[in-house]
């Protein structure tokens, strides 16, 4: 089958979601969301955070928000794309509120604002523990009620469609890619295709690559993996964050639960499991030192001392406020035996966020015409070396702001290409080979959390290169002979990532945000 829509948006987090609805209020055309499961199985879902914004102007400024930025990205950041976010959250904040988000208020109505590791003031806007899932029920709330907007759950992007599907020879060094659409594949596992004028690339994270993810299991890099097979830009990939505090319980791995930044913020103390501190031999900062630090702090300490998970300990607080201010946390925690008003909580780090992905401007757009990226799949110069909490979702919309009004300038310029073919999978088999996709898939987790983690070297590297490229050969070769399918395409999507990741972690001869390497521990401008 052959779709039409002015505006095809794959992905369904706060990104895709919040263009849509800017496009869609804007313009008559059509406008179609591919999602890869259901319309609340998103990355956003699982930030329990919060949205930073300043809001609280008695304390906080832009300039201290873009300065915390710049230090917690290592200098990395791009300066117009921090100024940018920062500048505009607060009108994003105030339309996530119009779309029915609830932040959670203080008795005379200000928001209560949280501060995080990183931050300079309070200024984290939340919703208690689980206000990524409160923003996604208002956006789906919202998508649902607008008769513009087709929703396709359980459908599955392949490919982005180019000049290539027409037969073109297309390069890196081509001049102008041009993006058609994509190849969808839909749950009768027939691959349909979707033509547009424009397509948004929201894909969401890549946390599924590691044996351990605070992602969900649906996290495989498919948009830098598109993108990068489709010949466009891609960039800082070997910027991996590892939370430094997931739950450790290791029956739930994509998944693991996450315990949310803010109970640092909030007066959460790092420690051994036999109650000793650790982070004052590390950072000035101690458990609210960024990201990068405490993770590093944390994997140390473990390999030290030869144990499986540290401890955050909220037992000094009031078990009252502990409650109110985390009440998913503590429920969580009490399933699992521990009370965390008495029990210190064991945790230890987990692939959490992509810093780098698809390359855009600060109006979203890819190195290929047509094509944006928004979101945690893009590497808009945010976050740099190292993301620093919060920042991200401000940042999905914000970008989901200038993505749409730039395509909405630009949209009625472009045709739907009527001479791109359908998919062809003629010759091909029936796939029975699933136990080789899972084993393959189990080996890309085993590869990267071994060799291309927290802490690095050339060893390490080199040996993950070699794995994941007799990876790739073996599953091309299996794409090529059996019909699509989505776990295969994931597979693909993986080793695709995997490989992005270690390449460029290779490329950087030094230590420098959250890529670590012992054969390279200073920043190379400190050589000089």
């Amino acid at each position: 089958m052959v779709y039409k829509f002015d505006f095809l948006v794959i992905g369904a987090g706060i990104a895709g979601l919040s263009y849509a609805l800017k496009v869609a209020k804007a313009h008559k055309g059509k406008v179609c969301i591919i999602c890869k499961t259901t319309l609340d199985e998103a990355n956003t879902k699982f930030a329990q955070g919060g949205v930073a914004s300043v809001t609280n102007l008695e304390t906080d400024n832009f300039e201290k928000h873009i300065q915390d930025t710049m230090i917690a990205g290592d200098y990395i950041s791009d300066p117009e794309a921090v100024s940018l976010v920062v500048r505009k959250a607060p009108g994003q904040i105030r339309e996530l509120v119009d779309w029915g988000t609830k932040f959670d208020r203080k008795d005379d109505g200000r928001y209560d604002l949280h501060r995080e590791g990183g931050h300079s003031e309070f200024r984290i806007l939340h919703h208690a523990d689980d206000t990524g899932a409160e923003i996604q029920r208002a956006l789906m709330a919202a998508v649902r009620a607008n008769p513009r907007i087709e929703i396709r759950e359980n459908h599955f992007a392949v490919e982005i469609i180019t000049q290539h599907h027409l037969g073109a020879r297309v390069t890196r060094r081509t001049p102008y890619i041009n993006c058609y659409g994509a190849y969808v594949l839909n749950p009768e596992q027939r691959v349909d295709t979707y033509l547009s004028k424009v397509t948004v690339m929201c894909t969401g994270g890549c946390g599924s690559v590691y044996q351990t993810t605070t992602n969900p299991v649906i996290a495989t890099g498919d948009g830098e993996a598109m993108v990068y097979r489709a010949k466009g830009t891609v960039k800082d990939m070997e910027f991996v964050q590892f939370h430094p505090t997931s739950l450790f319980h290791p029956t739930e791995t994509h998944p693991a639960y996450l315990i949310t930044e803010a109970m640092r913020g909030y007066g959460g103390v790092l420690k051994l499991p036999d109650g000793e501190t650790f982070m004052e031999r590390y950072d000035p900062r101690l458990s609210l030192a960024p990201r990068d630090i405490v993770a590093r702090a944390i994997d140390k300490e473990m390999k030290t001392h030869g144990i499986e998970h540290v401890c955050l300990d909220v037992t000094h607080k009031d078990p009252e406020e502990t409650k109110q201010h985390f009440p998913n946390i503590y429920r969580k925690c009490l399933s699992i035996g521990i009370d965390i008003t008495k029990d210190m909580i064991p945790v230890r780090p987990a692939a959490h966020y992509m810093c780098g992905g698809i390359k855009v401007d600060l109006n979203g757009c890819s190195s290929i015409d047509r094509l944006y990226a928004i979101g945690e799949c893009s590497c808009t110069g945010l976050h740099g070396g190292n993301r620093l909490a919060s920042n991200s979702l401000i940042e999905a919309v914000v970008y989901a702001d200038t993505a749409a009004t730039h395509s909405l300038a630009h949209v009625d310029e472009y045709d739907f290409n009527e001479q791109v073919p359908e998919w062809n999978d003629e010759g091909t088999l029936t796939n029975e080979e699933h136990v080789l996709i899972t084993q393959a898939a189990k080996e890309v987790g085993q590869v990267m959390s071994n060799y291309v983690g927290i802490v690095r070297s050339d060893l390490r590297l080199k040996r993950a290169w070699d794995r994941l490229d007799l990876l790739y050969e073996e599953t091309e070769a299996l794409f090529k002979r059996v019909k699509v399918s989505r776990d295969l395409c994931e597979l693909r999507n993986m080793i695709n990532t995997g490989y992005l990741i270690t390449r460029m972690a290779i490329e950087r001869k030094e230590s420098r945000g959250l890529h670590y390497t012992v054969d390279y521990p200073v920043h190379a401008y400190d050589k000089k």
